[in-house]
């Protein structure tokens, strides 16, 4: 059923550093003036309210005692680029709400739509930019999107066919436009202090060498982003008590399923320490009772770019946030499908899984801020499959960047990587019957949603199986990993264990058969005995197995060969 439904390393780090010094730029949206707060000195934060909340029909709480996002499969939309409903060019609320039955029609019996149970939304609230990481006004959205009431519209809708939905919440910082920045250049104003301000610059760069401490006629004000893009100081409770009515207003009153946390790491800097700070972590475990106390199911997801599973941890351990997601199993997976060697996977699988509190962590190939997928793996559709089996046969929350499932180019500029979603071979992609907003990469004619929609090798098609797959076995979701040695590079191999049921995935990374294998796996959970192996995806029949005491199996080759680029998956049947 569905669920209602090293060189490679490298250079995916450098283009992410050099995302992070560009995010500004463009124009956009006209600011609408925020909701005016007068502070007060040093108030005690609102304690917060429990309110009871209703869950989203047909959704379960989680399999196996594990939350309902490990249930989940995520798919993260830029909202410009996604349908533009109206012909103005840009991508809009009752675009998305247009096209939610390709992402998922909410009928278990249907097989056509792609079976995502869950949106991530890039920002959302009004903007001076294209990409609205600089917020001008947290209480209201994009005037190019839509209104509040058609993103109600779009939330009743997904809410139906059981897809949650998730906002990019940016709380380190706002835009220079933004009505408290604007007041707070006035030395007496109240709102200064919303702000981190130096009499004098201070000296010291960012973490990347950037300059963070930008001269203004008033002072120097911090800034770790840009000059665009001043840091709140949530060294005062009054920024805190603000952003706290922000997040009560998207979960209580609008009915928002949680946020994904930008720039989650660099929220309080502690002079030139900048990233991870006690006084983040503090505010984390602060804010974690009261966005649970407005919803006991609201999920927060942080962006902690290029932090090893150990820093990710400090975050997930069930104090501070829900997920982070995992920068360095995503390189992972696109190094193994690029490469065709399995070995570092398997040990940054091993690393992250060991260390991190089982599934709470976001999994995913690319984001926003990356060249796409194909574009890493030499345009190859072949390797594109083979990192959607990684990625969705994998423990975690896996998150899908929207155009990956068709393949869709996208280098830098960061404008390139957000290009509108090519849904057919008609004229601007099918995005739009105006001028898109920006003009729709050239591989469109071939790499759209129509041209493989019913082909049942195209890459589409086999993000749909993947997903179908997922969330039909409890084992591909929530089960435990075991590593498999299948005696050959070219393959990766693990074995799923969930509360019922045992899954053996292997993915063949190579472009040749492999025949010259066996697998082997010291000791797991399964219990000794004869297994058959029934096929899930691909071509059997397969050999059984024999499984012997601590769960182990040695020199196991369920077919004599496995095809270039296949994905098998076997269930175990004692």
């Amino acid at each position: 059923m569905k669920q209602v439904r090293s060189l490679f390393i490298g250079m995916m780090i450098g283009v992410m550093l050099t995302s992070a010094c560009a995010r500004f730029g463009g124009s956009g949206a006209t600011a609408t003036p925020a909701p005016t707060v007068v502070p007060t000195a040093a108030p005690s934060p609102t304690p917060p309210v429990a309110v009871p909340v209703s869950p989203v029909l047909g959704l379960p709480s989680g399999t196996d005692g594990l939350p309902w996002w490990n249930d989940a499969v995520f798919y993260e939309i830029f909202v410009r680029s996604f349908y533009d409903s109206n012909g103005d060019g840009v991508g809009d609320f009752n675009g998305i709400t247009a096209k939610l039955d390709y992402l998922n029609d909410g009928n278990p019996a249907t097989t056509a739509d792609l079976g995502v149970t869950g949106l991530w939304l890039m920002p959302i609230f009004p903007s001076p930019s294209y990409h609205g990481y600089d917020v001008t006004d947290y209480f209201d959205v994009n005037p190019d999107y839509g209104t509040l009431a058609d993103f109600r519209h779009l939330l009743a809708e997904a809410h139906k066919r059981g897809i949650r939905i998730i906002l990019d919440l940016v709380l380190n910082h706002t835009s220079d436009q933004h009505p408290w920045f604007i007041q707070a250049e006035d030395t007496a104003s109240p709102y200064r202090d919303f702000y981190i301000w130096s009499d004098a610059d201070p000296g010291y760069r960012g973490p990347w060498g950037q300059k963070v401490w930008h001269r203004t006629g008033w002072g120097y004000y911090y800034g770790i982003f840009s000059d665009r893009m001043p840091d709140l100081n949530y060294n005062n409770p009054e920024v805190t008590a603000q952003m706290d009515e922000v997040v009560k207003f998207w979960l209580t009153d609008m009915g928002a399923d949680g946020f994904r946390l930008d720039a989650a790491k660099h929220l309080i800097e502690e002079r030139a320490l900048q990233a991870h700070t006690q006084s983040t972590h503090q505010w984390y475990k602060q804010f974690r009772p009261y966005y649970k106390g407005l919803n006991p199911q609201a999920l927060t997801v942080g962006e902690l770019f290029g932090d090893s599973p150990t820093i990710l941890a400090s975050y997930t351990s069930g104090d501070q946030l829900d997920l982070a997601f995992e920068f360095g199993i995503a390189n992972a997976f696109l190094a193994a499908a690029q490469a065709q060697i399995a070995t570092d996977l398997n040990g940054t699988l091993q690393d992250s899984y060991g260390r991190l509190l089982p599934g709470q962590f976001a999994t995913f190939l690319t984001n926003h801020d990356q060249n796409r997928a194909i574009s890493l793996l030499s345009g190859s559709a072949d390797k594109a499959a083979v990192a959607a089996s990684l990625l969705l046969t994998s423990p975690g929350v896996p998150f899908i960047y929207y155009g990956e499932e068709i393949g869709m180019l996208g280098q830098k500029p960061d404008e390139d990587l957000r290009r509108p979603m090519q849904w057919s071979a008609d004229a601007q992609a099918g995005f739009t019957t105006g001028s898109p907003w920006r003009t729709p990469d050239s591989n469109y004619a071939l790499a759209n949603v129509a041209a493989q929609f019913a082909d049942p090798a195209s890459l589409l098609s086999h993000y749909r199986a993947l997903i179908a797959l997922r969330s039909e076995h409890a084992a591909l979701r929530v089960g435990s990993l075991n590593l498999v040695h299948a005696n050959n590079p070219g393959l990766f191999a693990d074995l799923r264990l969930s509360a019922g049921e045992a899954v053996l995935v292997l993915v063949n990374l190579t472009s040749d058969p492999i025949a010259d294998y066996a697998l082997t796996l010291d000791q797991s959970a399964l219990a000794p005995g004869a297994y058959a192996a029934a096929s899930l995806m691909g071509s059997g029949p397969f050999a059984g197995l024999t499984v012997v005491d601590g769960g182990g199996f040695k020199d196991y080759q369920p077919a004599e060969s496995l095809p270039a680029y296949g994905t098998i998956v076997i269930q175990l049947q004692k």
